[in-house]
Parts: C-alpha cells; structure tokens; sequence
C-alpha cells in the first residue's frame, strides 16, 4: 500500500499563513524570511519538484506585483462595500480579501509549473473563508467579493477588470470528462460586470459581457451581451392578515 505524506497539509498551512502576514507586515517579513525559504524548498523536495531554489527565486521576485494587484482588490472593496469602515478592515477582517490574497500567491505558482502546492493553499483558504478559488483561475485587477461564503471559481475562468461577485456564485463546468482537462471549461467575465449571490455560470465558451448585471439565482449556459442585465424572476404574493390570520 502507498503511503501519501498528508501530514504536508499542517507545514503547508503555516506556510501560507506567514506568506501572507509576510506580504503585508515587513516586520513579519524580516522574522519569517529564512523560514519561507525553507520551509518552501522542504515542501518542493517532498512533492519531488526540482529545481526549488529557481522556483522560489522567482516567486519572491514577484511578490511585490502581486501586492500592488492585492492593494488595487482592497481599494475595490473600500469603494463598494458600503458597510467597510477603512481600508485596515478589509486588510484585516474580510474574507473575500482573504481568499484573493491566497489565491493571488497561489497563482503565482501555479504559473510556475507547481501544482500541488498551490493547491493546498487554496484548500486551506477554502476551509477559513468558504471561497473555491482554482489557482489556475485567471482574475483581473480590483477583484471585489462581497460575502463570499460558497463562491466557486474553476480553474479555466477568466475574470477581467472590476468584477465584483457575491455569495453562493459558481463558475463551473457544463460537463465533467476527464479527457476536457487541457480545454477551456469556465466562463469568461468582462470587464465591469456584477454577479449577484447563487447566480450559476456554466461553460467555457460562455462569455459574461462588459458592464452587465447578473441577477440573483439565475441559471446561465449561453453568453449574455454586453450592457445586460439577466434577472431570474418569480412571483411573491404578499396579501394583508385579518386579526392575526393570514387571508
């Protein structure tokens, strides 16, 4: 019987947690770097990836880009969410700007040829915050989550420039073969389109037009022009009560 080293998951996940207190804290920079440099090649030669040393070199080289996408994402969050108070609070307190920043380092990798790792770490994000972000996603600048808890974004999405999505949303596949897995399978979001909560978008040649509003609870597997709004609706009755007693 193989033996898999599941016990990976624990250093993997105190990882992720200094990589991201690192990326915003230059004190927590300073103490943890020896420690994320070791800890990532001990990781790599457990997963049998060669070449560590090159990997990480690179990666930290991009860690200053991927801060400057992760700050333009909290300025997003500022200037939509009318119950944030200051940027500190969605630096400190909101999931969604959580889940972004983990899938942001993720991606990194994940550009790099390193698969599994990436991986880990959004599983780990996923189980804190309720966000489904596949490494392989491709997310645009001023990403705004509102909410977040069971949003599903799969690993051939594209999401351009000031999206902003809410609860419960899924960017999913129509089918599920194992022989589609080197084809696009996800949606694509333009630029500057809202997709309010358990909206479900399927497909990977369908196309969510620049500037579009998607209603709550809708069903979409055919692309939607730009400038449209898709609303799914369903008759309410409200009728008055009588003494207590509903007509």
């Amino acid at each position: 019987m193989k033996s898999y080293n599941v016990c990976l998951k624990d250093t993997v996940k105190t990882f992720t947690k200094k990589l991201f207190y690192s990326l915003f804290d230059c004190e927590q920079e300073k103490v943890n770097s020896e420690y994320l440099e070791k800890t990532f090649l001990k990781i790599l030669s457990s997963l049998k990836i060669e070449n560590g040393n090159h990997i990480w070199a690179t990666f930290q080289n991009e860690l200053p880009a991927i801060r400057k996408k992760l700050d333009l994402d909290a300025v997003a969050f500022e200037c939509n969410d009318p119950a944030s108070h200051s940027l500190d609070e969605i630096y400190l307190a909101y999931p969604g700007f959580h889940a972004i920043s983990i899938y942001r380092l993720s991606n990194a990798l994940y550009k790099l040829d390193v698969y599994i790792l990436p991986r880990m770490m959004s599983e780990y994000i996923h189980g804190i915050t309720g966000i489904d972000i596949h490494p392989g996603a491709a997310i645009g600048e001023s990403f705004f989550i509102d909410h977040g808890t069971g949003i599903v974004i799969g690993e051939t999405s594209i999401i351009k420039n000031n999206v902003k999505i809410y609860q419960g949303v899924t960017l999913g596949g129509i089918q599920i073969s194992k022989d589609l897995a080197k084809v696009k399978r996800h949606p694509t979001i333009e630029d500057n389109v809202c997709i309010y909560a358990n909206a479900t978008i399927l497909g990977g040649d369908i196309t969510i037009g620049a500037n579009s509003i998607i209603g709550a609870n809708v069903w979409i597997t055919e692309s939607v022009p730009e400038n449209s709004l898709v609303t799914y609706q369903t008759e309410i009755k409200i009728r008055p009560k009588k003494n207590g007693i509903r007509e």
